[in-house]
């Protein structure tokens, strides 16, 4: 029961902070642009896209940073978590000082020799890269604070300090507004500001809130070798995620056109929107999940396993089914010109996301082992046969959507072949995951669409019909979830949820 009150209480949190995050997000990106201008604001981007190129090591080791602290927390052992987050702030600050040596030298030299700035723009384009490769450093530096946060499960601070940051963000947008001076760099260098001032409050939290903060420098040979490697093998499978991703847009792009590559952008937006309301629940349960594989209560941690795969499938299937059957009206609504085929394609990547929904709570199970390196080699591989496969059907003749069912076929192949590998690693059962997960998520997405589609065939005002459908789908998916896939002791649980919040409400009636 407390396990699952700090689930909840985390997720509302991380909730809060991605919605709160997303409205300012929204606002402060469109006065910026008109602040900076197109001309400013597309030389910021495309200098921030070069200093990011250069993280991709931090991505993979900040994942590895967060499976050792949290595991060492897990298992309760002070001292050797003094000795993982003294290694783990150690090793982020050789990367960010790796980081801003090759972007000084290499990154530099590419700005003047190959990027296409206006001449008048090219003294500011530096400053603003001078400042961004500062940035990014700082915020490499804070990734060990951040996953210690994460950790001991914090999800409020972390919160609570996401919405600062973005608060500090509106204070930059009016700041833009008063300010005399280049705008471009004027918003780099608050920018800066910024980060260090996040910096030093995560820093200051950290130390006061957690021991294993405070410690000098500790250096662990072995350690560093564990850690390091880990963080190879989530390199892989992070860039072969990449190289996929990155190689469709060029395939698309080589035989349909910048068109096609519009059409793919607003799909991969319209289906980050709506899984970012599944990670939230995610990144909650997670920190569990390696905690039980610590303390080597493996029937907790299957019992975490099942309920986040089965009730991310669940909450994203709520979301995306209005979104699919009422994708057209939705983009035309949003953009007013949609480009062909990006319908299907937001369609097509809606389902692929309920795949990786299912697919990452087990990620997360195979990275809390530590040894990751046959299943990181074996899936990031698969990955990597969907761009010459779909350079096959492009050039046989099919269409742009064949790329994406392809993505598909290989996310479904992808999840099986997962369960294989994952299943002996932490001694999970292979037929209650079939019976508790797949079975059940499999029997709520056949059945729940029936009623949603019934109605979008019979309504034809546009904006009737969108609610009707989400109502009903709201109907559906929660009994048919309710009823099929939940055990005895969740729907007991629920129930007694219902009936404690209508005795609540009886009550503050009886008393008015």
């Amino acid at each position: 029961m407390s396990s699952n009150k700090t689930i909840a209480k985390n997720t509302f949190a991380l909730y809060l902070r991605m919605i709160f995050s997303m409205l300012i997000g929204f606002y402060t990106s469109r006065v910026v642009l008109n602040v900076l201008g197109v001309a400013d604001f597309g030389v910021y981007n495309v200098i921030g896209g070069i200093v990011g190129m250069l993280t991709i090591l931090n991505s993979a080791m900040s994942s590895s940073s967060s499976r050792y602290i949290t595991f060492e927390l897990g298992r309760g052992n002070l001292n050797r978590l003094k000795t993982v987050f003294s290694m783990s702030l150690s090793i982020h600050v050789l990367i960010a000082v790796g980081v801003g040596l090759t972007a000084e030298i290499i990154g530099f030299w590419f700005i003047k020799t190959y990027l296409e700035i206006p001449p008048q723009k090219l003294d500011a384009a530096l400053w603003v890269f001078h400042f961004s490769v500062l940035s990014t450093m700082t915020a490499i530096i804070n990734v060990p604070y951040g996953a210690a946060i994460i950790a001991h499960e914090k999800m409020s601070i972390f919160a609570y300090f996401t919405i600062l940051d973005m608060i500090f963000k509106l204070i930059i947008v009016y700041a833009l507004q008063v300010i005399d001076f280049d705008k471009l760099i004027t918003y780099a260098v608050l920018l800066l500001i910024v980060q260090l001032i996040m910096q030093t409050i995560y820093l200051i939290y950290c130390y006061r809130q957690f021991e294993e903060v405070r410690i000098g420098i500790r250096w662990d040979k072995k350690l560093f070798k564990e850690m390091t490697s880990f963080a190879g093998w989530s390199l892989f499978g992070d860039s072969a995620v990449l190289m996929f991703t990155e190689g469709l847009n060029i395939l698309l792009n080589i035989f349909f056109g910048v068109t096609m590559n519009a059409a793919r952008g607003i799909a991969v937006q319209v289906q980050s929107v709506v899984s970012r309301f599944v990670g939230g629940f995610q990144t909650a349960i997670n920190p569990q999940i390696t905690k039980s594989y610590a303390t080597n209560d493996l029937a907790n941690m299957h019992r975490l396993i099942y309920a986040s795969s089965k009730y991310s499938f669940f909450l994203l299937l709520l979301l995306s089914m209005p979104v699919f059957f009422e994708t057209k009206n939705l983009l035309s609504w949003w953009l007013k010109i949609v480009p062909d085929h990006t319908v299907n394609f937001v369609r097509i990547m809606l389902v692929i996301s309920l795949i990786d929904c299912l697919a990452n709570p087990l990620i997360f199970a195979a990275k809390a082992t530590g040894n990751i390196k046959t299943y990181q080699s074996i899936l990031g591989s698969l990955l990597l046969l969907i761009i010459p496969i779909s350079y096959v059907a492009l050039k046989l003749g099919f269409s742009p959507e064949s790329v994406f069912l392809i993505h598909l076929f290989i996310a479904i192949i992808g999840q099986a072949v997962r369960i294989l590998l994952i299943r002996p690693m932490i001694d999970l059962s292979l037929k209650d995951y079939l019976e508790k997960v797949i079975f059940k998520s499999a029997l709520v997405f056949i059945l729940s669409p029936i009623l949603p589609y019934c109605l979008y065939l019979l309504v034809s005002n546009p904006i009737a019909r969108l609610i009707c459908v989400s109502v009903a789908t709201i109907l559906s998916v929660g009994l048919l979830s309710f009823f099929i896939a939940m055990d005895r002791n969740e729907k007991l649980l629920v129930s007694n949820l219902v009936r404690s919040k209508i005795g609540l409400k009886d009550e503050i009636q009886q008393k008015q």
